[in-house]
């Protein structure tokens, strides 16, 4: 992983809940579109799926991991 990515992970989690959701999803979007153009719900889903199991995945690594 990159410094640029982990000093970004570090600002995400500083976030508020409510623009972690904000960020999350311009930046899905972002990636999505990117890849395949116009994105569905579908494709939000799985996309925001498989990047919080890997978010969740580095927290358990590192300790962080809370009970949701």
């Amino acid at each position: 992983m990159t410094s640029a990515v982990r000093d970004l992970l570090r600002s995400f989690q500083s976030l508020s809940d409510a623009e972690k959701h904000e960020a999350a999803t311009v930046l899905l979007r972002q990636v999505v579109q990117g890849e395949s153009g116009d994105v569905g719900d579908e494709g939000l889903v799985a996309a925001a799926e498989s990047l919080f199991l890997d978010l969740d995945a580095r927290e358990a690594d590192n300790g962080q991991s809370a009970s949701r």
